[in-house]
């Protein structure tokens, strides 16, 4: 099985050092970065499962960051801060923040709470039937009704359908579903990814053509729109 994958967004080489050698002698795989630009890059490139975030950063409040991942990140991120006010505390709460721990801090505490947060993250209700509109997809059975009529997804078709059906309302970047349905590796090939929309559209959409619930965000990716 693939280690989880750490990315850790911090400006104190000593503090990045101390994470990678603890959180790698616990099975984790660790990406770094001194600042908010490599941060964001690293993110996007490699979509690690969890991001362990500090609020002060050199070129970006963390804060601002926290706000600019979560259009399109979905995984947890952990703020690290040595800020202990409940004002700040709330801000990242407010603003995505999965978790709030403060420095300096044990080790195993932060090993708990990588824990708890991938927890919660792969506990989806997949016991659940979820309507958007004239569609409902079941997450056990894996299927998608239009109207009350079994829609025959191919095995593709239903993991970018589920992907989007998790995420409804946010714009999904390109890339982060090339990653999130075909793998590592697929970050470039939007026109792939272009050729499986349609396909989807054309079976969920009363107008393909002009579609309703798939949107297309120009030059960024899609978002799924379900009550119309």
């Amino acid at each position: 099985m693939d280690k989880v994958q750490l990315l850790i967004i911090d400006d104190e080489p000593q503090i990045r050092k101390l994470l990678q050698i603890n959180l790698e002698s616990n099975g984790y795989k660790i990406l770094q970065a001194a600042n908010a630009k490599e941060g964001t890059s690293l993110a996007a490139s490699h979509l690690p499962d969890v991001i362990l975030l500090d609020i002060g950063l050199p070129d970006k409040s963390g804060h601002d960051l926290l706000v600019e991942l979560r259009d399109w990140y979905h995984k947890p991120i952990i703020v690290l801060s040595v800020q202990d006010n409940e004002p700040d505390i709330v801000k990242a709460l407010d603003n995505g923040a999965t978790d709030y721990l403060t420095k300096p801090f044990r080790t195993g505490e932060l090993l708990a709470r990588i824990r708890s947060a991938m927890r919660r993250d792969h506990n989806i209700e997949l016991n659940t039937v979820v309507q958007f509109g004239n569609l409902e997809i079941d997450f056990v059975a894996r299927t998608v009704k239009k109207d009350g009529t079994l829609v025959k997804l191919t095995q593709t078709e239903y993991n970018l359908f589920a992907l989007f059906a998790k995420n409804e309302g946010k714009v999904l970047t390109h890339q982060y579903i090339l990653n999130e349905v075909w793998g590592y590796g697929h970050q470039n090939e939007t026109q792939y990814l272009r050729v499986f929309v349609g396909t989807l559209r054309k079976k969920i959409e009363d107008s393909p053509n002009h579609p309703e619930h798939i949107i297309t965000q120009s030059g960024v990716g899609y978002r799924f729109q379900g009550a119309l």
